[in-house]
């Protein structure tokens, strides 16, 4: 029982020191004026590609950079590289998320330069990172056609701490038979109200929705010193 008691308060710690260090780069994203954007999905849910095909849309009219979390390897950034937009790669070995003071080490470099949109890019994990704010404008959970609809209910709180959903891979929506009116009442299940978006980035499908989605997110919620605090999922 003591070593349980230990567990929790070493994981209290570790999470109060990272929302102290979100706080902090939240204040630093509103004072430049940068739109956070943190995505988050299962491994294999699609969404390096969506974001390639996001950045390659915002880019055109937009600063945009990204910053991509993974295990291992670079791959990831290395095709968002292929966008001709800023990317920062953070290697995490067995931590299995993003941190706040990971974040803010790897933007560093990027103080002095003007950014509209920032994209981080968590590890494959629907588990780990629900926990851990960074700091982010937005979180937005990637969830593909291929990985069932009860994807909601089985992992309820990373998605009741999202600000919306993106349905990826609608191309293959036929094939794996993909029953979308019960995927959305397993979202609504766990968050009513919750926005949901239908992409392929394959084919382009509702991608003009989305990147005019986040457009007017950051027209209307533009950072500020007023945003310091914003508890997540609000």
């Amino acid at each position: 029982m003591s070593f349980t008691t230990r567990l929790v308060e070493v994981r209290t710690k570790i999470l109060k020191e990272n929302d102290v260090a979100a706080r902090r780069l939240r204040q630093r994203f509103a004072e430049q004026g940068r739109t956070v954007i943190s995505l988050v999905s299962s491994p294999g849910a699609g969404k390096t590609r969506l974001l390639e095909e996001t950045v390659r849309r915002l880019a055109t009219r937009y600063r945009v950079a990204v910053v991509v979390g993974d295990l291992a390897t670079d791959n990831d950034a290395e095709r968002l590289a292929g966008t001709g937009v800023l990317v920062k790669q953070i290697t995490t070995g067995t931590v299995c998320h993003l941190e706040a003071e990971m974040v803010s080490k790897a933007i560093d470099s990027w103080s002095e330069i003007a950014l509209d949109f920032l994209f981080l890019e968590n590890v494959g994990n629907l588990v780990c990172p629900a926990g851990y704010d960074l700091g982010e404008n937005l979180r937005i959970v990637a969830f593909s056609v291929t990985e069932g609809e009860d994807k909601p209910l089985k992992y309820p709180t990373i998605f009741n701490t999202a600000d919306a959903v993106v349905l990826t891979k609608m191309d293959l929506c036929e094939a794996t038979e993909f029953d979308e009116p019960e995927a959305r009442r397993s979202i609504r299940q766990v968050r009513p109200g919750m926005r949901v978006m239908k992409v392929s980035a394959k084919t382009g499908e509702g991608m003009a929705d989305w990147t005019a989605w986040l457009e007017k997110s950051r027209e209307f919620d533009k950072p500020s010193s007023l945003d310091v605090g914003k508890s997540q999922g609000t």
